[in-house]
């Protein structure tokens, strides 16, 4: 069965770090564009990073753009997420994602596969 696994969520402090994971389990994930999404209550889903299979290409939305890191390491091309000077509206579940597509995308239907999420929660 394919996954993607994330780990590293917590409740921290508002201006505290977090360093959230993804790692693929059942196949590999080495030639596609890898995401991470997340989810307030009552909101929707929304994007938050994308990297390209290379490493070479980051994304991020604006509400986390020099806060927050997208990166992709060892042979197994675990996903990382770190996440600087946290904020009480960074609050929500954030999931992995992982499309075959080469240029990241923004919105969820162009992902394939995903994790089952993790949470995070920033004290004021």
């Amino acid at each position: 069965q394919v996954q993607l696994v994330e780990f590293g969520g917590g409740l921290v402090q508002a201006g505290g770090s977090l360093r959230l994971s993804c790692a693929p389990s059942g196949r590999t994930f080495s030639s596609y564009t890898m995401g991470w999404f997340r989810q307030a209550p009552g909101k929707e889903r929304e994007f938050v990073s994308a990297i390209s299979w290379s490493g070479g290409d980051t994304y991020y939305a604006d509400s986390v753009k020099g806060r927050f890191t997208i990166s992709r390491e060892g042979a197994e091309n675990t996903v990382y997420l770190q996440m600087n000077t946290l904020k009480p509206e960074d609050t929500a579940v954030y999931y992995c994602a992982a499309t075959p597509n080469i240029v990241p995308g923004l919105e969820e239907y162009e992902y394939d596969y995903w994790g089952q999420g993790t949470q995070v929660t920033i004290s004021a």
